[in-house]
């Protein structure tokens, strides 16, 4: 209860320093405060354009996330299983870590149009945080329980589940922690380069265009929430799959 109590102290301490911070500047042009930001996201929720760019950004991102988890969980076990597969994946994945974004985008751009943009940007910001990830995890497993299960010849299948899953679980979390967050800003700022129609990006840009300052505040506070929202959803699917539960 103290907890909560402090949590929504903090809150409302930097809602009203927000707040006063829009009277004292006095141009909503530049700055809004929260209660015009609540209206604006109240008037666009009743819009039908509004759920329709809302679960349109959601599926692109989405789909890119879920490309890259899934793959990249893939590959870091075929890179501990063959090494050769991991050095040769390897100047893939660190050429991705380190071109930034905006080259990304400009190149997906290119390659696969406006449509596809947040999903291939998703995916390429997500993926090799998983894929490292899985391969420090799976090496972490204990040595001991590896050799134990090759003398009673385990199979393969009980290995993963009761060896290499529990070794995998807090590097997988973690990694997905900050992926999430990553994969809804380079998302959402791609729709904003690349406008698709029906997107969060194109309704962002378009409030920059109009000078909708309410608009672009509320936009941004729904990015906020479903990123929350989508962050949690993957998060607790994750922790009863890898977190050991009775009876497994």
């Amino acid at each position: 209860m103290q907890t909560l109590l402090r949590r929504t102290g903090i809150v409302l301490f930097w809602l009203l320093l927000w707040q006063s911070a829009a009277w004292l500047l006095c141009r909503p042009v530049f700055l809004v405060g929260p209660w015009e930001t609540l209206l604006a996201l109240i008037r666009l929720t009743g819009q039908p354009a509004f759920w329709q760019a809302v679960c349109s950004s959601l599926g692109r991102i989405g789909t890119g996330f879920i490309l890259a988890f899934l793959l990249g969980i893939l590959c870091g076990g075929a890179a501990q299983v063959r090494p050769l597969f991991g050095e040769v994946l390897s100047p893939v994945v660190t050429l991705i870590k380190t071109i930034p974004v905006a080259s990304f985008v400009i190149l997906a751009l290119l390659w696969t149009g406006a449509e596809h943009l947040a999903s291939v940007i998703s995916f390429l910001v997500v993926f090799p945080m998983i894929y490292l990830n899985t391969r420090a995890g799976l090496e972490s497993a204990d040595v001991r329980l590896l050799e134990m299960a090759q003398v009673f010849h385990v199979r393969p299948l009980p290995k993963i589940w009761h060896i290499y899953r529990p070794a995998l679980a807090p590097f997988l979390l973690n990694a997905c922690r900050i992926a999430l967050g990553m994969c809804w800003k380079s998302g959402v700022a791609a729709e904003v380069i690349g406008t698709p129609d029906h997107s969060i990006g194109e309704k962002l840009y378009m409030a920059k265009i109009f000078f909708s300052t309410d608009e672009l505040f509320a936009w941004t506070a729904m990015v906020i929430l479903l990123s929350f929202l989508f962050e949690k959803l993957i998060l607790q699917f994750l922790c009863f799959l890898l977190e050991d539960r009775p009876g497994v």
